[in-house]
C-alpha cells in the first residue's frame, strides 16, 4: 500500500489547525527572532517504523523553508535511540509542528509495531494477518497503511469495497423474512452471487452455518469466536469440499493464540486491536548543539 501526499495532506492540516491554532504563543514570546536550526527525531523503544513520510510532510505544510531527510523507511525496525529523521529549517517552524508531527509518527509506528508482532506468530503458516474498520475516525487510510507497513495485509477499506454479510444483516432478515439461519444464509450470498459481486464474504458461527456458508458458494467464510477444534473441523471440510474458498477467522484474536490459530490452516486472521488498540511508541525531537 502506497501514500499520495495529496490524500493525507487535509488530515495534516487539520491536525496542525488544531494544535497551533491563531499561533504559538509561547515561541512568539521565547523567540523575538527566527532563527535557524538542525534536529534530529529520535526512537525512544524498539519500533516498525511506519509515517516517517507523514511526519515530513507536516513540517513541509507549517513551513516551505523547513527540510527533512528520513534516516528509515517505512517497515524498517529500529532501535531504542536510534535516529529515524534529520531536520533542517526555521526555529519556531520546527517547534510548532513537532507535536503534531511526531503525534503521526507515533501513532502509525503503533499500530507497524503490533502488527509485526502478529505477523511473527504467525511465521510459517499460510494464514495472513489482516485489520478491520475499526480504526480512527478519519485515519482510516492511515491506520490500514501503518497495518501494511508492519507486514499485514488490508481487509475492506469500507462498506463500499467489499460484500461481507455479517451477523447484523442475518438478524434483520431472519426477523423480517421470518427464515431459519441457514436459509438466509444461503439466499444472502446467491443474492450477491446473482448481482455479478466478487469476493464475496460471510459471517458464520458454527459448523451448520459454515455448511451452509459453503453449499451457497460463498468465496470467503468468516469464522467469528470459533474454538480452535471448530476451526480445524471447518478447515478439513473447507478443503474437502471446495479448494478454493477462503477461510478467515475473526473474534477474540490475541497475540497468545494467534499461532494456535493459524496452526490451524486457516487463510486469513482478521484482528481489529491492531488499529482499535496498539500502543503509541515514544518518539522526542531533539535539537542538534
Amino acid at each position: 500500500m502506497k501514500l499520495v501526499k495529496e490524500k493525507v495532506l487535509p488530515l495534516i492540516m487539520t491536525a496542525l489547525a488544531e494544535d497551533i491554532g491563531c499561533g504559538d504563543i509561547t515561541v512568539a514570546i521565547v523567540f523575538e527572532k527566527d532563527t535557524r536550526s538542525r534536529a534530529d527525531i529520535v526512537a525512544k523503544e524498539d519500533c516498525v517504523i511506519a509515517g516517517i513520510d507523514v511526519a515530513g510532510w507536516v513540517f513541509k505544510a507549517l513551513d516551505e523553508r523547513m527540510r527533512s531527510v528520513a534516516l528509515c523507511k517505512d517497515g524498517d525496525s529500529v532501535s531504542k535511540g536510534e535516529k529515524v529523521m534529520h531536520l533542517k529549517g526555521p526555529l519556531k517552524s520546527m517547534l510548532a509542528g513537532e507535536r503534531v508531527a511526531l503525534n503521526f509518527l507515533s501513532r502509525l509506528s503503533g499500530v507497524a509495531t503490533l502488527t509485526a508482532r502478529f505477523v511473527a506468530k504467525t511465521k510459517g503458516t499460510r494464514a495472513l494477518i489482516l485489520d478491520t474498520r475499526k480504526t480512527m475516525p478519519g485515519m482510516r487510510l492511515l491506520d490500514k497503511y501503518a497495518v501494511s507497513a508492519g507486514g499485514g495485509y488490508n481487509h475492506r477499506m469500507g462498506l463500499w469495497d467489499g460484500v461481507l454479510i455479517k451477523d447484523n444483516h442475518l438478524d434483520s432478515l431472519q426477523l423480517t423474512v421470518n427464515s431459519s439461519r441457514v436459509r438466509v444464509i444461503i439466499d444472502s450470498v446467491k443474492k450477491a452471487k446473482v448481482k455479478g459481486y466478487k469476493n464475496v464474504e460471510i459471517e458464520v458461527d458454527n459448523l451448520k452455518e459454515f455448511k451452509a456458508a459453503l453449499d451457497a458458494g460463498a468465496d470467503i467464510i468468516m469464522l467469528d469466536n470459533m474454538k480452535p477444534v471448530q476451526i480445524k473441523k471447518a478447515v478439513q471440510l473447507g478443503r474437502l469440499r471446495h479448494s478454493d474458498v477462503l477461510l478467515e477467522v475473526s473474534g477474540g484474536v490475541n497475540i497468545d493464540n494467534v499461532h494456535s490459530i493459524a496452526k490451524t490452516g486457516v487463510d486469513r486472521i482478521s484482528i481489529g486491536l491492531l488499529t482499535h488498540s496498539a500502543p503509541s511508541v515514544d518518539f522526542s525531537l531533539e535539537l542538534c548543539k
